[in-house]
């Protein structure tokens, strides 16, 4: 059974996906409850069984969606600092946005009322710590541009390419090959990165 399948089978799962669509088409700040409800063919009761807000079902959203970054960020976290380590970064952050495109679609569609919303500062805290992850505390400002620049290139790259011809496989490798050169060139082989259970011990 697909993902997909799975989900249509789950009635709370059934809600988040028509409310992503519903905010994705109208806008979250015109969508209302009523409207889900009527597009499901449920009772507002029946809806509010499950989420008593439309904050409650985007949250819900974020949290299931963005399940795998999160999982990514505690395994990167332990991890040597190398540049293989860099890449399998971004190659597990790619596989995780595949997953989670429906919700960036909302949040690139609806920028105004995420600021808004509780997963605004969430999704800011994520991004600073994926970052973090693939640059060093003391490469230069242009690296570090470097790096930043390779996440959000993922994230545009799903919007931006969709109106380019070509296999969706192919296009998120060439998305995911960009990034990977942005954050091999912010990390030269020559910038040897402390190992964290190293000790420094002076000379007597």
């Amino acid at each position: 059974m697909s993902t997909s399948q799975a989900r249509r089978g789950n009635t709370r799962q059934r809600i988040q996906d028509v409310a992503l669509e519903l905010f994705s088409e109208h806008g979250y700040d015109k969508t209302s409850l009523r409207e889900i409800a009527e597009k499901l063919d449920v009772t507002k009761a029946a809806l509010y069984y499950h989420f008593k807000t439309k904050e409650d079902i985007v949250v819900s959203l974020f949290h299931d969606l963005g399940k795998p970054c999160d999982e990514l960020i505690v395994w990167a976290e332990g991890q040597p600092r190398t540049l293989e380590t860099k890449k399998e970064v971004l190659s597990r952050y790619s596989e995780a946005l595949r997953s989670a495109e429906p919700l960036f679609r909302f949040m690139q569609e609806n920028q105004a009322a995420v600021r808004d919303l509780s997963i605004g500062e969430t999704f800011k805290q994520r991004m600073l710590t994926l970052f973090g992850l693939l640059r060093e505390p003391d490469t230069e400002l242009a690296d570090q541009v470097r790096c930043i620049t390779a996440l959000f290139s993922m994230h545009a790259g799903m919007f931006a390419m969709q109106n380019l011809e070509g296999d969706p496989e192919d296009k998120r490798k060439a998305i995911l090959e960009v990034a990977t050169e942005l954050v091999t060139a912010a990390n030269p082989p020559h910038r040897r990165p402390a190992r964290p259970d190293s000790a420094q011990t002076d000379s007597p």
